[in-house]
């Protein structure tokens, strides 16, 4: 009689418990799990960010323009030669990409010189010098919108 008394089993109460702190932990991890827009964008944002410094040191290293040229769906980046701009290519770095969640929104201010690009392209051009103009590029896509701001000495902040 005693050993049935003390092979006991969980209540239903505490099996109950149990499936409910699953539950809300599966839950919380799904919805982590499953970025948003606005995550998506930041995260393009970042990575611009980190490509604008290489591009801006690699344009100092090599002593060659270097341009990042951007339209609502894709990016790449561009180097001077003698007489024309030739896309970066054989560069898993700087190579050209296209947005996640295209088309995107992209706003320069102040806005650049538009010499040999078209309407509907946007061009930051990195010079030789350690210094360029600051500026503050903006994505967006519907609501939610994103800056990468350079302070024109080689530092780029996500805001």
């Amino acid at each position: 009689m005693q050993r049935a008394r003390g092979a006991r089993g969980f209540t239903l109460v505490e099996v109950m418990v149990v499936m409910v702190i699953i539950g809300i932990t599966l839950g919380l991890v799904s919805l982590n799990a499953i970025p948003s827009p606005r995550q998506d964008l930041q995260k393009e944002a970042q990575r611009i960010a980190l490509l604008l410094q290489l591009a801006r040191d690699e344009a100092i290293v090599r002593n060659r323009l270097i341009a990042f040229e951007a339209n609502s769906d894709r990016y790449r980046f561009l180097v001077r030669n003698e007489t024309s701009w030739d896309q970066v290519i054989n560069d898993d770095l700087l190579r050209e990409r296209t947005f996640k969640n295209a088309p995107i929104t992209l706003r320069l201010d102040p806005p650049a010189q538009t010499g040999g690009t078209t309407n509907t392209n946007m061009r930051i051009t990195f010079g030789r010098e350690p210094v360029d103009r600051p500026f503050v590029l903006t994505l967006s896509n519907g609501e939610d919108q994103v800056a990468v701001r350079a302070d024109g000495v080689g530092h780029f902040v996500v805001e």
